[in-house]
């Protein structure tokens, strides 16, 4: 019977690339495995070993040329082509390798390998005073740390530490899933291909022991929220001998009930009351190292922003310091006295009395701007 062409076999096209047909071989060889097909086991294997062979071809480069010119005839007896397949009965190696851990979770062993610790991240709230100024804190951090007994070796003697007699210190061992022979990790070393005969009381073995540390942690002046200060080493303790992993602290800046921050500069209202903004005059306002003068000229709005050179907070790659900025807010009184009410009842008609008046000018230029906009 004629062979089914290659590239109809895994569903492409003859100008695919090696990654599409890569990717088709993996869906089909999922799709047809045995222990996927328990109702017609022979069937799927057929089907298997038609795309591994099509997959196979089309990926050599020189099978691939060969096969484009000649057809399934470029690798019979005889021709002069690849000089034919011969090893398609077997499953192991190539793309097969890809798709393994797809069907058995990877199964490949590790050995007796050294791992480097578990990196930790620790959340730390500061206020925006103590992350202006920078902080020292104490903080207490849950994690694993060598075993002080056995030294991280698992064992109190490196005798007791021998080779795996399940899988013969390989790390993994070869199981028949259906119609596959697999690589697992080795249940009784769990991929180390050694075994502790009589393993460390305190850390049962794991050479690791659970402990809080207590650590001090500098904190630079002008840190803000999403900052990571690393500590390294201070992390998970690693296995067999291999270093520690880091210790993140994450910043969190908590918001501040006069100041607003804007990276390095600093914003705040500033409220005085009608007759500061009319007549001006001085007015104290808060910084974070102090309280300082700041002028209000008369006639001043709502809305007006002073700026205060170098009164925000200290970059955190550099000397360069921010500003403050205040906003101005012209309050309106309240709870009047009769007096005082009175006396504004006499100012607002002193401003009607006066024909010419220009005491509200943005009130005149709005509207100005309403009659014209009537007609």
């Amino acid at each position: 019977m004629a062979k089914k062409d290659y590239y109809e076999t895994l569903g492409v096209s003859k100008s695919a690339s090696e990654s599409e047909i890569k990717k088709a071989y993996k869906r089909l060889a999922m799709k047809y495995h045995p222990d996927k097909n328990q109702d017609n086991k022979a069937e799927a294997e057929e089907k298997f070993k038609e795309v591994k062979e099509a997959y196979e071809v089309l990926t050599d480069p020189q099978k691939k040329a060969a096969y484009d010119q000649y057809g399934h005839a470029a690798f019979e007896q005889g021709q002069g082509g690849a000089g034919g397949f011969g090893g398609f009965g077997g499953f192991g190696g190539g793309a097969f390798d890809d798709i393994f851990s797809d069907f058995f979770g990877g199964g490949r062993g590790r050995g007796q390998t050294a791992s480097r610790g578990n990196d930790l991240q620790y959340n730390i709230t500061l206020t925006l005073e103590e992350a202006a100024a920078g902080v020292s804190k104490e903080i207490k951090v849950p994690t694993l740390v060598s075993c002080d007994t056995c030294h991280g070796q698992g064992t109190e003697k490196p005798s007791d530490v021998v080779t795996c007699n399940t899988c013969h210190g390989a790390g993994v061992v070869q199981m028949r899933q259906g119609f596959f022979a697999v690589q697992q990790e080795c249940p009784t070393c769990h991929g180390r291909g050694k075994v502790v005969k009589n393993p460390c009381k305190k850390c049962h073995g794991e050479g690791r022991v659970q402990k809080t540390k207590t650590l001090s942690v500098t904190i630079p002046a002008g840190v803000d929220t999403g900052n990571r200060i690393r500590l390294s080493g201070e992390g998970e303790a690693g296995l067999n001998g291999a270093p520690s992993g880091d210790l993140y602290v994450q910043v969190q800046v908590k918001s501040h009930a006069i100041f607003e921050r804007d990276g390095t500069n600093l914003h705040c209202e500033i409220p005085i009351n009608i007759v500061l903004a009319s007549l001006g005059g001085e007015v104290e306002v808060p910084t974070l190292n102090g309280k300082v003068s700041l002028t209000i000229p008369a006639e001043t709005q709502t809305g007006k922003m002073f700026r205060l050179r170098g009164k925000g907070i200290k970059s955190l790659r550099g000397n360069a310091v921010g500003d403050l900025y205040c906003h101005v807010v012209v309050e309106t009184p309240v709870n009047l006295t009769s007096k005082q009410k009175e006396l504004l009842k006499e100012l607002g008609e002193s401003f009607k009395a006066d024909k010419n008046s220009k005491h509200s000018p943005k009130e005149k230029s709005f509207f100005d701007k309403v009659k014209k906009f009537f007609g």
